[in-house]
């Protein structure tokens, strides 16, 4: 049985070297700098999820998802509806005021925006605090077909968690499917392969519950997650907007929801 753990004994330590040998490289031909290297030459381990992690773990996700905010922003105001509405704006308010108010309407056009994106992404994470990230093991490992791992790397005795994921069993009329949850990688190693080695981590997990499929759910503005989603087999179902914000902040922003699913 796959479990929780991914590496015990000689042949994970063997794993998590040659994956460590593999980031070390993608990290010098996409960086470069004797930063990344160092930060590299330690032992990669997933494992799951303990109490002592959890002030570090809030930080990560709570960060990951508020970066998310300026992205969302950018995306809306550059789509070409809102660079006219801008314009148009800023034409309304030269001709109904003066220079003035023709850089005050589309300032207080893109000030909405902006708080429409913070408050979409904040609020998720101000609720997830709240509810299931208060308690990880009651909510992620209680259960015999859910988990919770956090993926670390040890240099000179110091544990940095660098990514987490969880995995949730649910119902689906009469099969038994893997939810994918909070799936964040801390920007100092993102374009390495953590984000596939983990993911497959869940994928693995899956197939060893006999789980049928693995689903999860994502934002439009998160694109290189679904590109990594869609490299691994994933593949859209659909998209909504029925969640936690309130209607015309989704509207506003732009974002759509993506439901994605690989079939085991």
């Amino acid at each position: 049985m796959f479990g929780c753990w991914c590496a015990t004994g000689f042949l994970s330590r063997l794993k998590c070297a040659v994956a460590q040998k593999r980031l070390k490289n993608t990290a010098l031909t996409h960086h470069g700098s004797d930063s990344f290297t160092a930060f590299l030459i330690m032992l990669l381990l997933i494992r799951r999820y303990q109490p002592k992690d959890k002030d570090v773990v809030l930080t990560l996700f709570s960060d990951g998802i508020r970066e998310h905010i300026h992205p969302c922003f950018q995306n809306a105001m550059t789509s070409p509806l809102y660079i006219f509405i801008s314009l148009t704006l800023c034409v309304v308010g030269y001709l109904v005021g003066s220079l003035f108010v023709a850089v005050l309407f589309p300032a207080a056009w893109a000030t909405l925006i902006y708080y429409c994106s913070y408050k979409l992404f904040d609020d998720y994470v101000q609720e997830r605090l709240r509810t299931d990230m208060q308690d990880i093991i009651g909510n992620y490992l209680s259960r015999p077909g859910d988990c919770f791992w956090v993926a670390e790397a040890e240099q000179d005795g110091k544990t940095q968690i660098l990514g987490i994921v969880a995995v949730m069993a649910k119902q689906s009329g009469k099969e038994k499917v893997g939810e994918l949850f909070r799936m964040i990688i801390s920007p100092k190693c993102r374009r390495m392969g953590l984000g596939k080695k983990m993911t497959q981590t869940v994928i693995d997990f899956c197939k060893d519950q006999g789980f049928s499929k693995v689903v999860l759910e994502t934002t439009s503005t998160q694109m290189a997650a679904v590109a990594l989603y869609k490299k691994l087999g994933f593949k859209l179902m659909l998209t909504h907007r029925d969640t936690h914000a309130a209607p015309w902040i989704f509207l506003l922003t732009r974002v759509t929801i993506l439901k994605m699913e690989k079939t085991l």
